[in-house]
């Protein structure tokens, strides 16, 4: 009997999967990449606020921010964007004059977070949502059932 031998590729690792000595931990660790990344992303909204600075042009105001929102609380909307402040995904920049104006633009690091939503959204639209419990109603996987998403929906 012969044993199939699988390549793992130059650095023998799985696809996917870092060359790092972080990525060998067995729990959790606050500074390892992807516990960041989440944590950046943390939280419902958090996205869609990413996605609307994304949409850009230049720095949004809260205003603007929370007519391309209108679901969403003011509350949540000042808690997500100081959330995206505290961890330098996105800046409030305060210009002069009364009443003080505020905007949010996204900081280098920010934009950056654009393919990994992406590549987010493109994983989810592979996956139909199973109901808890089974797979009891709702369409199956590959279904063409329901309305299609744009990107522009994450």
């Amino acid at each position: 009997m012969t044993h199939r031998t699988e390549s793992r590729g130059a650095a023998g690792l799985r696809p996917g999967l870092p060359d790092a000595p972080l990525a060998a931990v067995t729990e959790p660790t606050p500074g390892c990449p992807v516990e960041i990344t989440l944590d950046a992303l943390r939280g419902r909204w958090t996205t869609l606020v990413v996605r609307e600075l994304l949409r850009g042009p230049g720095p949004r105001s809260y205003s603007e921010l929370a007519a391309a929102l209108p679901a969403l609380s003011d509350k949540v909307l000042a808690d997500r964007l100081a959330h995206l402040v505290d961890r330098g995904v996105a800046e409030r920049i305060r210009t002069a004059g009364w009443p003080p104006a505020v905007r949010y633009e996204l900081t280098p690091r920010g934009r950056a977070l654009g393919p990994v939503l992406q590549a987010l959204w493109d994983w989810g639209e592979g996956a139909s949502p199973q109901p808890p419990g089974g797979s009891s109603g709702g369409p199956s996987r590959g279904s063409s059932q329901g309305s299609p998403r744009q990107p522009a929906e994450w």
